[in-house]
């Protein structure tokens, strides 16, 4: 079963949020709005800025764990390396 770790961000460099989910579209749908309730539809974060995918729910959820423990440096970085902007990324998966 194929599994996706994302981030979504409020703006650039601005608040984020960690999640898993094995369908990636239908999620950050739910987030985009406010189906979501909780922290995200609080803070208005609706952003995809970075995800990945794996093929293990179960290593989805390890890597979930693991970014959700990292610096925010860290994660600032990971979302940089590929996605500098900070573009929502809503457009590459919504097809």
């Amino acid at each position: 079963m194929r599994a996706f770790v994302y981030i979504l961000a409020d703006m650039r460099h601005g608040q984020t949020c960690i999640g898993v989910t094995n369908d990636l579209v239908r999620r950050v749908y739910e987030h985009r709005e406010g189906l979501v309730a909780g922290y995200t539809k609080a803070k208005g974060i609706k952003r995809l800025v970075w995800f990945e995918e794996h093929q293990l729910i179960g290593s989805a959820i390890q890597r979930e764990t693991s970014l959700k423990r990292w610096y925010r440096t860290w994660k600032i970085a990971l979302i940089e390396e590929n996605n500098p902007e900070w573009r929502d990324l809503w457009d590459e998966i919504a097809v």
